[in-house]
């Protein structure tokens, strides 16, 4: 069985990352085959898929098959920061290039030189850092913050995203030129629902990881257990599957896993396919609904439509911010941000945010 997994790190107790992925599902074999191909390239690869999925692992993977593999692999997730402290910390600083810059730092693109930069959400980097990127990327070079002086790099850059680009293009929240700039290569993770084969090889690594962490004995499956977690629709994806099957070995008795033990969400989660977004009669209901709305109101509607849009998929995900994002088809971070406008969600004043570069974790704090 190929399994990849993360580098230990204290971030992942609380990370919404995948910490391992698996390759025994016919779509996930495919993806591997593909994956496997191109990874010796010098090709900049757009990952997408939905958050929980492993986008990071496979990005990892990619690394370590091609000629960078002993050069550094820096992971950055692109949401996390303020406009200006992501440029700073994309391209580096000089001294005294704003407050609180005591002394000249290195962004990521230089930290990654010769190697791999991860770029993870990549449709939350806001527009004018967008144009910065395109270049950076055109002419394989870094300019400091506060420098005139260019900096030539040599980074592979590996990109990846929760939600679907070409819709924020046609938004206007996504360049189209910096799409296709990162979209040599295009590999799609599909959701975890949509490869039932990788559930229980999954199952059986986190049984095993948290078993020996927890100091236990072999732990076993039931049948009942075993079409229980095949069943369900993992919303959450690998991540959920780990946090089940954690909380599941605690409560468990005797060294086996009943159907009973597994304690799963009743959280379903409606997305669009291929066909239309919603059937007739849901949209008939809708058109009505608006109709009384015209009829009834006049003027900044909009706003009010999107405000309660956002607060009634809030609460029918029972609150869970990753959830409403995948329910609305938005990012978890401009999800959030839209949280804390409405009033239902309440700002943290201090944020700790961490990126991984090689073996080691770097935190910084906005």
């Amino acid at each position: 069985m190929q399994l990849l997994t993360l580098p230990p790190s204290p971030a992942l107790a609380t990370s919404i990352r995948a910490t391992a992925q698996v390759f025994e599902d016919p779509k996930s074999q495919a993806l591997l085959a593909h994956l496997r191909q191109v990874a010796p390239s010098e090709a900049s690869v757009l990952i997408i898929g939905e958050t929980g999925t492993g986008k990071e692992l496979v990005a990892r993977h990619i690394h370590n098959l091609s000629g960078r593999r002993d050069k550094p692999f820096v992971a950055v997730n692109c949401g996390a920061f303020s406009e200006s402290l992501v440029e700073a910390e994309l391209f580096g600083h000089e001294k005294g290039a704003f407050t609180g810059a005591l002394a000249a730092k290195a962004g990521w693109f230089e930290e990654a030189n010769g190697g791999t930069l991860f770029l993870d959400e990549i449709g939350d980097l806001p527009m004018p850092i967008q144009v910065k990127l395109l270049r950076v990327l055109q002419e394989r070079e870094v300019v400091r913050l506060g420098s005139r002086k260019s900096i030539p790099i040599d980074v592979r850059v590996l990109a990846a995203t929760n939600v679907q680009l070409e819709r924020a293009i046609n938004a206007g929240h996504f360049r189209e030129d910096l799409y296709y700039r990162l979209d040599v290569v295009s590999l799609e993770l599909v959701p975890l629902r949509e490869r039932p084969g990788d559930i229980l090889p999954l199952t059986r690594h986190f049984i095993a990881t948290y078993s020996q962490r927890l100091g236990y004995g072999p732990i076993v499956l039931s049948a009942g257990a075993e079409q229980k977690l095949r069943s369900y629709s993992w919303p959450g994806n690998i991540r959920e599957l780990e946090n089940v099957i954690h909380h599941t070995l605690l409560i468990c008795r005797n060294g086996v896993i009943e159907q009973d033990d597994l304690r799963l969400s009743n959280l379903r989660i409606e997305r669009q396919d291929d066909g239309p977004a919603v059937d007739d009669s849901a949209q008939a209901l809708l058109a009505r609904a608006f109709q009384k709305l015209f009829e009834e109101q006049a003027g900044a509607l909009h706003e009010k439509v999107e405000d309660a849009l956002l607060r009634a998929a809030y609460r029918f995900s029972h609150y869970n911010q990753v959830h409403t994002a995948n329910l609305l088809g938005l990012s978890r971070n401009v999800t959030r941000t839209r949280l804390i406008k409405i009033g239902e969600l309440a700002v943290n004043k201090r944020q700790t945010v961490a990126f991984t570069q090689g073996e080691r974790v770097l935190n910084l704090s906005i």
